[in-house]
C-alpha cells in the first residue's frame, strides 16, 4: 500500500488526502513534500505533525471547516467523509425534536467561534447529543483543546479507513 502511495502524482496524492482534515487540502500539499514514506505510520505521523505545528489561526480555520451536526438543511454541502460519518452515527435519522435540539445546540455553541466537533464513529445520536449538552456549557479554552483533540481523532480514523 505505501509503495502505491509513494508513487502517486501530486494531484492524485492531494485528491486522496485532501479531506483527512476537513476541507484542508493544504495539509495534503505539505504532506506530499515529505515523501517518500517508510510506512503508513510514518505518513500518519508526518500528517499529524503538520497539523500540530500549524498556527492557532490555521487550526481555528480547520475547526471552522467542520459542518454542524445533524443540520438537515446543509446535507448537500457535506463532504463525503462527513456525510458517511454522520449517517453511520444515525444523525440523519433524528426525530423532529432531536433535529430541533441539535439546531438549538449548534447555535448556542457558536459562542466559541467554531462548530461543535466530535468524532462520531462508534457513537449513536443519543450519546452525541448528551456530550453536546455537556460541552456547550464548557469554557472556550477547554472547548478549543477538545475540538483540536476531536479533529485529530477524526483525521486518524479517516487515515485508518484509507489503510484498510
Amino acid at each position: 500500500m505505501i509503495n502505491k502511495i509513494n508513487k502517486l502524482t501530486q494531484s492524485e496524492f492531494i485528491k486522496v488526502f485532501a479531506n483527512i482534515f476537513e476541507n484542508s487540502s493544504w495539509i495534503a500539499e505539505e504532506l506530499y513534500k515529505k515523501k517518500p514514506f517508510v510506512d503508513f505510520n510514518d505518513l500518519s505521523s508526518k500528517m499529524m505533525g503538520i497539523f500540530d505545528s500549524t498556527t492557532k489561526e490555521k487550526k481555528l480555520e480547520i475547526l471552522n471547516n467542520h459542518p454542524d451536526l445533524a443540520n438537515k438543511t446543509k446535507v448537500s454541502s457535506l463532504t463525503q467523509n462527513s456525510l458517511k460519518e454522520q449517517t453511520d452515527a444515525g444523525l440523519d435519522q433524528c426525530t423532529e425534536e432531536e433535529f430541533e435540539e441539535f439546531k438549538k445546540l449548534n447555535k448556542a455553541y457558536k459562542k466559541f467561534g467554531f462548530p461543535f466537533i466530535i468524532a462520531v464513529k462508534g457513537k449513536n445520536k443519543v450519546e452525541i447529543l448528551n456530550t453536546f449538552k455537556k460541552r456547550v456549557n464548557s469554557d472556550l479554552e477547554i472547548e478549543f483543546n477538545e475540538a483540536i483533540k476531536q479533529v485529530k481523532k477524526i483525521a486518524s480514523l479517516r487515515l485508518e479507513n484509507l489503510n484498510n
